[in-house]
């Protein structure tokens, strides 16, 4: 059984032109580390919260969400309270819309430890020094007894990850855990978060815009645009062959990683914008920023997530690109 399990999971919103997540299937097991990848305003980051029941206000939802069997569309208070305080931990992107300003890094640690779990202090704040320890900061008795405003983006990132696993979860969500930091610092970001996962076995799903960040870290890329999964499959397949449009533009608009023979490549970049809430299209979602769409077909019928080879899916035309490069894929005489 998975640890997470997403079974067309659908949201919908009053007031919009299409759903914010339509039909979103997802697994992660234990032990696996997963990444859901898209520009902003694909639906990542909801989805993210939905494993935690954190539905938005007034959302019409449809289909199921599992965590360890449990299903949090339509459980109760006491269901939510279980996988809340238990089984499942988010860690923000923003690490300083995450802690009240004026309360110590102490009382943020330890406060659900004593409230939820009844600890003492003395046995809470044990927890806490263990827990800055694990995540690398250099001074944890000090660091208690300090305000947010006294660390550093990448410390209070830090602080974060200790508070999500105070609770000893065994599903960690990351939703965008190194946005705000340099690249320096998200190197050691996504370095304590890999050994803490390896150490305790944890099933973690990193949200994030950056492929390649992905692909360091994750053992599947699920690729999501407007709402819905368009490819997945495992690392190396996806970046070897991706099959869909939109996930070869994600890898053509970005840089290489090592500096190629002659003049350096063009990057190509996906043109058009992402399709907002208020937007709806017949067919695929993508096809109006597609220079592979072929019209009458990817313009009014909207593609199924369907198996090619190993991978997942959703393009009429999947099966022809698998032996085109991702860059071509998007150039205007494609």
């Amino acid at each position: 059984m998975a640890l997470l399990e997403y079974e067309a999971l659908s949201i919908s919103l009053p007031g919009t032109a299409r759903p914010v997540l339509d039909g979103i299937d997802l697994t992660v097991r234990a032990g696996e580390v997963v990444a859901l990848v898209g520009e902003s305003g694909s639906g990542k980051s909801v989805t993210a919260r939905a494993a935690l029941g954190l539905f938005p206000a007034g959302a019409t939802v449809g289909g199921r969400v599992r965590v360890e069997g449990t299903d949090l569309v339509g459980a109760d208070a006491a269901e939510l309270r279980t996988v809340r305080t238990g089984t499942a931990s988010m860690i923000f992107q923003d690490p300083r819309a995450g802690i009240n300003p004026v309360r110590r890094i102490g009382d943020f640690l330890t406060e659900p430890l004593r409230l939820v779990h009844r600890w003492s202090r003395e046995r809470a704040n044990a927890r806490a020094l263990e827990l800055l320890a694990a995540v690398g900061l250099p001074d944890p008795v000090r660091h208690l007894r300090q305000f947010p405003h006294e660390l550093s983006g990448g410390m209070l990132q830090r602080v974060m990850i200790a508070g999500a696993l105070t609770v000893e979860p065994r599903l960690l969500l990351c939703d965008e855990p190194t946005t705000a930091l340099d690249v320096s610092t998200q190197a050691e970001i996504m370095a304590v978060l890999g050994r803490l996962q390896r150490e305790r076995d944890l099933g973690l799903l990193l949200i994030t815009h950056d492929i390649d960040l992905a692909a360091a870290a994750c053992d599947r890329i699920y690729v999501m645009y407007a709402g819905r999964i368009v490819e997945t499959a495992t690392t190396a397949e996806l970046f070897a062959a991706p099959r869909h449009p939109y996930t070869a533009g994600l890898l053509g608009s970005t840089p290489p990683l090592t500096a190629p023979e002659g003049p350096p490549a063009r990057l190509i970049p996906i043109p058009g914008a992402p399709m907002g809430l208020l937007d709806s299209a017949p067919g695929c979602a993508f096809a109006a920023r597609c220079r592979f769409a072929a019209p009458g077909l990817c313009d009014q019928s909207p593609p199924p997530l369907e198996l090619h080879g190993t991978a997942l899916v959703a393009c009429h035309r999947a099966d022809e690109l698998v032996d085109a490069q991702p860059n071509t894929l998007m150039r205007e005489d494609s």
